[in-house]
């Protein structure tokens, strides 16, 4: 046997000689002990290695794939699930969301085609019984034998009109001659009084003041379009200077009317405001509006407090001022303060979108349209507020989805949930604000009223290369679309309008309201 072998192997050994053999033996195996720790070591220190570089790199993942998370939120952010502008949306991404089944819009359909529908009064142009040419279209000759038909009778016939522009008469040049007189009696030498427009040598009337300005304001023309426009359809040429003049004119005409609304503003129970950014001169500036149904006022500035003051309509408001989450609005403590539906159906929608296990945001939402919706019906039966037991139960729900969102993103800290704990804050915080249309059945849901009176500004800004020249276009565009906006929701005509401000002086709404205004009368 091997064992046997070796044994027998030492056994003839002398003692000496073993010792020797033990102690190579031995350092033999110190040595291989210590090779053995030497590399356990060098596993040890490459596995700490290793595990911080798997640590930076899982980090580094981590760093990059939060980046790409806000990057595509970023990109799929628009109007439809955030604050940003309808006008910031892309023609491109909104088509290519509709054929994901994403709709932009929070409203709901109708289920209606698209067009005219079943049941709809017609337009049809109708004949006139005195039209201001006639012509006769007779057959020169027989179809069948090819006999001449000029003497024969007429039997029948078919009336069939045609309405065509005709081309721009001249202008009409009218004089104004401004005679003296001496007096008989005791020699005075008196002169007469033109009419206001005609105080200078030679200058356009007051219809050529208001057709411009309502080509630039009223139709948000770029300059050098509104001057074609006037001179290819009213016959007229002016200068571009003129034209880029004519909405300063009118602007400086408007002092009395911007005092009038700014006073029947103040005595509005419920105000719209929002702002809108808008570059002139080089710089971004901001138009602030304040509105009702049938009011509109709009002023130029920052963005800071001073700013909003300087409109001189919501300092010392005492009503309700429907807005949305703009903290500049914050120092306006004597007035009730409303939050705008519209924006928090948005903010919900855009937490959804992008984690689509927040499932207390279209709780949330539908919860805020079931509310709308009940006081909505709760105004058309003329009830003054929502019953009891109902607004007990809509408090309740919506403090359980706040808590429901509260659990969920307790402990997740991607972005999704940063924006989700951010929201929830606000419906904690802001619970009167957001709920006060649920107390108050005078307002709106929405402070859409205050979006469409400040879209203007951007319309005419696109027309016009994306800017204003100078600040005071942009101040004068401001004043003037106020006294157009406020004329159109009292079914004014803005031409006549403008043709009232250019002739005897600005037209003034007699009242806050049209129901007002009759009561007095």
């Amino acid at each position: 046997m091997p064992g046997a072998s070796v044994s027998a192997e030492f056994a003839g050994l002398p003692a000496e000689e073993l010792a020797v053999r033990l102690g190579a033996a031995l350092e033999l195996v110190r040595r291989l002990r210590s090779v053995a720790e030497s590399n356990q070591a060098l596993m040890s220190e490459q596995e700490t290695r290793h595990a911080s570089e798997l640590a930076q790199r899982d980090r580094q993942i981590q760093e990059l794939a939060d980046r790409v998370a806000q990057l595509e939120r970023k990109g799929g952010r628009d109007s439809s699930n955030s604050s940003k502008p309808p006008s910031s949306d892309s023609a491109f991404e909104r088509g290519k969301r509709a054929e994901r089944g994403k709709d932009r819009s929070l409203r709901k359909k109708s289920g209606l085609k698209p067009g005219k529908q079943p049941g709809t009064g017609s337009a049809t142009l109708r004949l006139v019984d005195d039209p201001d040419e006639t012509f006769y279209c007779p057959p020169p000759v027989c179809g069948c034998c090819g006999g001449d038909l000029a003497d024969a009778p007429v039997t029948g016939q078919q009336r069939c009109q045609v309405t065509e522009i005709t081309p721009p008469p001249p202008p009409r040049i009218s004089e104004y001659r401004v005679q003296a007189k001496v007096c008989g009696t005791c020699g005075t030498t008196m002169v007469g009084v033109p009419p206001a427009f005609a105080k200078a040598r030679a200058s356009y009337g007051p219809h050529t003041h208001a057709q411009g300005c309502n080509l630039v304001v009223g139709h948000f023309l770029p300059i050098g379009r509104a001057v074609a426009v006037l001179r290819q359809v009213g016959g007229i040429i002016v200068s571009t200077g003129w034209m880029a003049g004519v909405r300063g004119k009118a602007a400086a005409r408007l002092e009395p009317f911007m005092d009038h609304v700014r006073m029947l503003l103040r005595q509005a129970g419920v105000l719209h405001v929002d702002e809108t950014p808008a570059h002139a001169g080089g710089r971004l500036e901001y138009v602030h509006v304040a509105c009702t149904k049938y009011l509109t006022h709009l002023h130029t500035g920052g963005r800071s407090a001073a700013d909003i003051d300087a409109g001189k309509v919501l300092p010392g408001y005492t009503g309700t001022i429907m807005r949305d989450g703009y903290v500049g609005y914050g120092h306006l403590i004597i007035a009730l303060h409303a939050w705008c539906g519209a924006h928090t159906l948005r903010d919900l929608k855009g937490v959804y979108d992008f984690d689509a296990k927040q499932v207390w945001a279209t709780s949330m939402a539908t919860l805020l349209v079931q509310i709308n919706d009940a006081a909505r019906a709760a105004r058309a039966a003329g009830a003054t507020g929502l019953d009891p037991s109902d607004l007990e139960e809509f408090r309740a729900r919506y403090h359980a989805l706040i808590t429901e969102g509260q659990r969920y993103n307790r402990n997740r800290h991607h972005q999704a949930a940063a924006d989700a704990k951010r929201l929830l804050r606000r419906f904690e915080k802001h619970e009167d604000m957001i709920l006060r249309f649920m107390i108050d059945l005078t307002l709106d849901f929405s402070n859409n009223q205050a979006e469409r009176d400040v879209r203007p500004v951007k319309v005419q800004q696109r027309s016009s290369g994306g800017c204003w020249r100078t600040l005071q276009g942009l101040a004068d565009f401001a004043i003037v679309h106020s006294y157009l906006s406020t004329a159109g929701k009292w079914g004014i005509d803005k031409l006549e309008a403008l043709e009232q401000l250019f002739s005897t002086g600005p037209w003034l709404p007699p009242a806050a309201t049209p129901g007002i205004a009759s009561a007095a009368a």
